[in-house]
């Protein structure tokens, strides 16, 4: 069985000895892909580093979370843009719209988004979207890029089942995390009308564990409890779940 975490910051832990740990936990439990996606400058050496350790098992993205979207943006877009070239990079990612911590951004924050996604044209490279109380604003910025190349995740997808359509519709799957297993989020309900080609899996590590560990740091390893709640949501095996969503997540990243 192979098993595909597409957005993790496994990459945040300093600490040597525990990342190594985390990553055995990952291979005991048959997870063996990891895609890592950038949130700002300081990040991106982070991601080279797991990738020049573990290059069968990671992979980097490029991107200016929108949470890190600030006045000087183009500057840091600009540093960010200028590393793509040396990387080997599937995506660019994270990238969206946030309006939870900060609605006085949002100009900034789709001009942002905007580029970002032309950068992906230009790379033919799927796009990693962050989308927090945002769905509309998110949606309307995709709606004028429309066209052949966009394509991606929807990442840590909370949405409602039109909200899972609209995304549908514009070419991306839904990121399927830990909130799935949270007993009063509704994810369930909306993925037994989503199919299992219509989604990958994730963690988004260290944050939003799912149940049992709910509360505490997330790690990689725990996707498998994600995995298992699909199953029973579409009453299908463990392996059936791990196939169709590792294939899902090859033809999104070409790897």
């Amino acid at each position: 069985m192979l098993l595909t975490d597409t957005h993790t910051h496994i990459y945040y832990e300093s600490e040597p000895g525990k990342l190594r740990d985390m990553m055995q936990r990952c291979f005991d439990h048959d997870i063996r892909r990891l895609f890592l996606p950038n949130v700002n400058v300081a990040s991106i050496a982070m991601i080279d580093k797991m990738v020049e350790d573990y290059p069968e098992n990671c992979f980097a993205m490029a991107g200016l979370h929108p949470c890190d979207v600030k006045e000087d943006y183009e500057e840091v877009l600009d540093l960010i843009c200028e590393s793509i070239p040396d990387r080997n990079i599937c995506a660019i990612g994270e990238i969206g719209i946030d309006l939870y911590w900060d609605k006085s951004t949002l100009e900034v924050q789709q001009r942002a988004f905007s580029e970002q996604i032309n950068w992906a044209k230009d790379l033919d490279l799927p796009i990693v979207i962050h989308c927090r109380d945002a769905f509309n604003e998110v949606f309307e910025v995709l709606e004028a890029a429309k066209d052949d190349k966009l394509r991606g995740i929807m990442h840590c997808f909370t949405g409602d089942l039109r909200q899972a359509e609209r995304a549908l519709e514009l070419g991306f799957v839904l990121g399927i995390g830990g909130v799935v297993t949270y007993k009063n989020s509704g994810l369930a309900e909306v993925l037994k009308q989503i199919r299992l080609s219509d989604i990958v899996l994730e963690t988004d590590a260290p944050y939003l564990a799912p149940v049992p560990f709910r509360g505490k740091p997330n790690e990689s390893s725990y996707l498998k409890y994600i995995a298992e709640k699909i199953a029973d949501i579409h009453q299908v095996t463990l392996q059936e779940v791990a196939e169709q969503t590792t294939a899902n997540s090859v033809a999104i990243f070409k790897r």
